[in-house]
């Protein structure tokens, strides 16, 4: 079931809102404070307007941005302890609700790359979920691979949740991860431009119906000057059937009303097209119990470390390629 704009939800029903931010213009660190407020500013104005609100989503990039050019030097990197992650908790207590946000975070190790971060804040102020992409876009994205796997954490109404970011979306192994670990309902944040429109509204789908969870997306809407960012905020019912569509318009919000316990049922009750149980136990008509034994070559060869491509000496584009022709630039900003 879609919202049609409801401004309040019964007690088992989830009611989410996925703001399709303007592409920010970034031209160096005074401007993230500005994102920073505006985003806040979102988080009441959202709330005033669904006053039953439990959880509000921002795209990827939308407290940073993308310029390239600058985005891993120091000053444009944050910690989730930082003054801006603080702002962004205050938000959550004030308005009572569950916040979804995006930050390039600072390594553990300040040698390394950032890491592409995505972070829960409960109505608490709390973090909930801590996630760093595990598959950034590659050969563009600089960020350091994620070494936080996929997490899950009990939201409310019922909600499992777990976030995967842009790219991510693109492999259907991390939404099996989350799946795996409860999530049902997964959300996917990024900042992708017009290149993969279609195919983010596939995948979408595919993720939702391959593993009987809900999944709700939201892309940077507008322009930054280089590119255009679609917007077009999805929530895909466990069905695989799209209930909500947003357009290609900056600031639009996409609001649903979703209903956890329906994706725990289905999960429970289901026979036909319980996929995620089936490839455990395959064929349990005609082997009872069904058979167990792993039987997928790719996995065996991914956990031993030697997961290779019949072409993989044929691939050409291995490393930064042109975008990064002298390596990542980290530090300081360079002194104009």
């Amino acid at each position: 079931m879609g919202s049609t704009g409801s401004v309040s939800s019964w007690d088992e029903a989830l009611l989410t809102a996925m703001v399709q931010f303007p592409a920010p213009v970034i031209k160096g660190p005074e401007d993230i404070q500005r994102q920073v407020t505006e985003i806040c500013r979102t988080v009441d104005t959202t709330k005033a307007g669904y006053p039953g609100l439990d959880l509000i989503v921002f795209p990827e990039y939308s407290t940073q941005g993308l310029n390239t050019a600058i985005w891993t030097y120091d000053e444009m990197l944050l910690t989730i302890d930082s003054p801006e992650i603080g702002q962004f908790k205050e938000a959550c207590i004030r308005n009572d609700v569950w916040g979804v946000f995006s930050l390039m975070e600072v390594n553990d190790d300040p040698s390394l790359p950032p890491y592409n971060t995505a972070i829960i804040i409960n109505n608490k102020g709390e973090i909930a979920l801590h996630y760093r992409k595990l598959q950034p876009w590659v050969p563009i994205e600089p960020w350091a691979p994620g070494n936080y796997g996929m997490p899950v954490c009990d939201g409310p109404k019922g909600a499992k949740l777990a976030v995967c970011i842009c790219h991510d979306g693109m492999f259907p192994e991390l939404a099996r991860e989350a799946a795996y670990k409860g999530c049902n309902v997964y959300i996917r944040i990024s900042g992708y431009s017009t290149q993969v429109n279609d195919q983010w509204i596939l995948t979408n789908q595919s993720n939702a119906w391959q593993n009987l969870m809900y999944t709700m997306s939201v892309n940077l809407a507008g322009y930054d000057g280089v590119f255009y960012y679609f917007g077009e905020g999805t929530v895909c019912n466990y069905d695989g059937n799209v209930i909500q569509q947003g357009h290609r318009n900056p600031w639009e919000i996409v609001t649903a009303e979703l209903f956890p316990r329906m994706v725990d049922k289905a999960r429970e009750n289901w026979a036909l097209e319980n996929n995620i149980f089936n490839l455990g136990c395959r064929a349990y008509v005609g082997k009872p119990g069904g058979e167990k034994e792993n039987y997928l070559t790719w996995v065996e060869d991914l956990a031993k470390g030697e997961y290779k491509l019949p072409w993989d000496d044929k691939i050409k584009i291995r490393d930064g390629w042109k975008y990064y022709p002298d390596g990542i630039k980290m530090g300081p900003m360079p002194k104009s």
